[in-house]
């Protein structure tokens, strides 16, 4: 159902039942939005990017395991003929 049809069914009810309707409405949002998390501040988004950064240091350091191809940076791999 859309936000249109709903609109319109509510038209039929009695302004108290629409009124009734919509208050539960909103009393199931806060309860949802109550049970949400609070987003995070930007100082703690940094400190999880800066350990996930820390975590995977060791990868890219040389010799790691994302550096094992760079042996082959001076490598002609363009087909010849």
């Amino acid at each position: 159902m859309e936000s249109c049809d709903i609109l319109n069914e509510l038209k039929k009810l009695a302004p108290p039942e629409r009124l009734a309707v919509l208050e539960a409405a909103v009393q199931q949002l806060r309860e949802e939005i109550a049970g949400t998390p609070p987003p995070k501040s930007k100082a703690e988004k940094r400190g999880e990017m800066a350990a996930a950064a820390e975590a995977l240091r060791a990868d890219y350091a040389p010799g790691g395991e994302l550096t094992a191809f760079t042996s082959l940076d001076g490598e002609d791999f363009h087909a010849a003929g």
